[in-house]
């Protein structure tokens, strides 16, 4: 048996590493991060590195003002993170816009945008919907097979993987323990905590976080926890750099700061499998070139594709098991967007806070549906 911990945190990917960073950083916890390595399927390699707030809850109120917190609070957070590693997240906040290829296509998001905006009960939650002459303002490049966009002015961008590398840094200059290429076997709750079995010895704790992606499931299911999740594949590409081009990331092209292009994505039920296929490529590929066609010119020099953590309704799951409080599960697709949040206010509720935030609303009970008798 060794060492215990206050809080054992199983998965070193966006979501638990931002997590034991808050618990290590702001409770002084003594924080255990138990990371599969890279040859887990990581969603952090496959973001599209979008701080986004747009779009984001759709008849779950609950989740907009969530991302909304974290999108607002994504200033001070790369700020410390950036004091705390001298690393740099490549964090921005220009506004952002959704582009519609058709005027069915903006009616819609029109619609969706109205119908978040409806749910906050009179929140101010700020858009535009622009024709194809408003959107040649803000991007004088666009094509005219563009048939207008919502712009956000809370929407921004951020490197996923220096994020990952400033959270990992940041816990290990707050005292947390890190131990990597240690896939976790099996999770034992005990009447004073919990003991987690690896390959590399076991592990006692008071507390344990379950932030594991795709694999979060079966753990929690030891536990005594349903929490239901499937992975959705999408694929990416990037350009040479070239001058800059874009002032606002888009949902589908923005480019970063070294002049390269960012573009994507797909979004596919494909299993597990991580491989790119020529079909998904080409259909992200047309749809940048009518957005930009200036990019039909442009080198591709990579491509690859990740897979996301998706919930049943696709919003993020934060429960505690029911007969072991002290285990909880955080599971999401949004890593980048919600890691503001993931460091700064779910370490409250984790260890049980007096200011810890509401977070019922995303528990797994949502998914349980009594059948008809």
């Amino acid at each position: 048996m060794q060492a215990a911990f206050d809080v054992i945190v199983v998965g070193g990917g966006l979501v638990g590493a931002a997590i034991a960073y808050g618990l290590a950083r702001q409770h002084r916890a003594r924080t255990l991060l138990l990371d599969e390595g890279d040859i887990a399927l990581r969603a952090s390699r496959g973001n599209f590195g979008l701080v986004w707030v747009q779009g984001k809850g759709r008849g779950f109120p609950a989740y907009t003002r969530w991302t909304m917190a974290s999108a607002d609070a994504w200033p001070a957070f790369s700020e410390e993170i950036e004091d705390a590693t001298g690393i740099d997240a490549d964090y921005d906040r220009p506004g952002g816009v959704d582009l519609a290829f058709d005027a069915a296509e903006l009616h819609d998001l029109a619609t969706g945008m109205h119908d978040i905006r409806s749910g906050l009960n009179g929140r101010d939650y700020p858009f535009d919907v622009l024709d194809q002459r408003g959107l040649k303002n803000i991007f004088p490049h666009v094509g005219d097979g563009v048939a207008g966009g919502i712009h956000c002015p809370h929407d921004g961008v951020a490197n996923p993987l220096r994020l990952l590398q400033a959270l990992h840094a940041g816990f290990a200059r707050s005292g947390g323990t890190y131990v990597a290429r240690c896939p976790v076997a099996s999770v034992q709750p005990q009447p004073s905590g919990v003991r987690v079995r690896t390959g590399q010895g076991d592990y006692s704790g008071a507390t344990l976080v379950l932030a594991a992606g795709l694999g979060t499931t079966g753990l929690a299911a030891q536990a005594g926890m349903t929490v239901p999740l499937h992975p959705n594949r999408g694929q990416l590409m990037v350009t040479e750099p070239m001058p800059a081009m874009l002032g606002l990331p888009t949902v589908n092209v923005r480019q970063t700061r070294e002049g390269s292009f960012l573009i994507g994505y797909t979004s596919e039920d494909a299993g597990l499998p991580t491989e790119t296929t020529q079909a998904g490529l080409g259909a992200i590929a047309r749809r940048a070139v009518t957005a930009f066609p200036f990019l039909a010119g442009v080198r591709i020099v990579r491509t690859w594709a990740a897979l996301r953590i998706m919930s049943p309704d696709g919003f993020p799951i934060y429960a505690r098991a029911p007969d072991h409080p002290h285990i909880v599960a955080a599971a999401c697709h949004s890593g980048v967007t919600l890691a503001a949040m993931h460091a700064s206010r779910l370490p409250d509720w984790i260890v049980g806070a007096e200011d810890a935030p509401d977070l019922s609303a995303f528990s797994s009970e949502r998914f349980d549906v009594p059948t008809a008798a």
